[in-house]
């Protein structure tokens, strides 16, 4: 069959949907359909005999509008007020303004949540929280989007993005690996909003690359993702060399490509090297009288206790890309 098995066999031939074919289509939990009808009155607008409710197509249209409403950041209770309204007037409502006039530059915070633990953080956090739990590809590429293209990448990835993937991280850590599949969704679309982002890599200049890499046994490559895209926005040549990279192999790409900068990103305290990190810093190139070495920075949570006297670490994504201009300028 497919096409959604024949639009659920013609709505069960027009006698409609059962919540779990409606929960399916909507990718929610059968149980949030029910909270839904229970506390906002998104039922189905008509009850038919039986034990089992019935979800006629505009049933599934108020719930999809629902659904639409949240992925944005806005509280469900809102958002089930403009859907219901909606289908009253047949006509979309705009969602109220807390005050009159000019809207702020910086969006409001919030502490409200998706069963998340967000914090005090930007709106748009719990719609990336809400589109990633719904495993909801298109409103996630959506919302991704439009907070790079509305903040830039330094402010998007700090204060929308990373909260949202370290409350992503701190949920599965919580409920026995529970929601591993929401991390992983979201992180592999992050990394798909970074590259469409990112500008063309620029042409290599003398003195001016940076190398990007993961220490050996190391795979946590999305930190380094976001520096490369933007260090391209600054138009500064990168090479990035990902998940992992044997300490030979790191050792060739300095000494082949003669870089500014190294980026070592170390997720974890078992894979962060001082000795390695102290050992790239030292490796020289260039004509005898000009010699040069990289400066290094040592990336990531796992350089604590382990930093290396001499070498910054920067503690987030604006600090390390100054550390870079700094040094393409030295």
């Amino acid at each position: 069959m497919n096409e959604r098995e024949d639009d659920a066999a013609e709505e069960r031939r027009a006698g409609g949907l059962t919540t779990g074919e409606v929960a399916r289509r909507l990718g929610v939990a059968p149980t949030t359909v029910r909270s839904w009808d229970r506390r906002y009155g998104l039922g189905p607008a008509a009850h038919t005999g039986g034990r089992h409710r019935r979800w006629t197509p505009e049933d599934l249209a108020r719930l999809e509008r629902m659904c639409a409403l949240t992925a944005t950041g806005l509280p469900p209770a809102e958002a089930a007020r403009l859907a219901l309204d909606e289908t009253a007037t047949g006509a979309p409502v705009p969602a109220r303004d807390p005050a009159p006039g000019p809207r702020p530059a910086v969006r409001a915070r919030s502490r409200a949540g998706s069963g998340l633990r967000l914090g005090d953080v930007r709106q748009e956090c719990k719609g990336v929280a809400r589109a990633a739990l719904r495993l909801d590809a298109a409103a996630l590429d959506g919302l991704l989007r439009d907070a790079i293209e509305e903040h830039g990448l330094v402010a998007a990835w700090t204060e929308v993005i990373m909260p949202t993937l370290q409350a992503v991280g701190r949920k599965w850590e919580s409920s026995g690996e529970r929601y591993v599949e929401v991390e992983h969704f979201l992180s592999w679309h992050v990394s798909g909003a970074l590259r469409r982002h990112a500008p063309p890599v620029p042409a290599d200049r003398p003195g001016a690359v940076t190398v990007l890499a993961c220490v050996p046994a190391e795979n946590h490559t999305l930190p380094l993702e976001v520096l490369a895209a933007a260090l391209a926005e600054r138009n500064l040549p990168v090479r990035m060399f990902g998940g992992a990279l044997p300490v030979e192999s790191l050792v060739a790409a300095v000494r082949r490509t003669g870089p500014a900068a190294v980026g070592l990103w170390a997720q974890s305290r078992t894979t962060a090297s001082r000795p390695l990190a102290q050992h790239v810093a030292a490796i020289e190139w260039g004509v005898r009288g000009a010699r040069r070495k990289p400066v290094v920075m040592t990336l990531g949570p796992g350089w604590a206790g382990q930093r290396a006297p001499g070498l910054p670490h920067p503690s987030g994504l604006a600090e390390a890309v100054a550390v870079v201009e700094s040094a393409v300028r030295g």
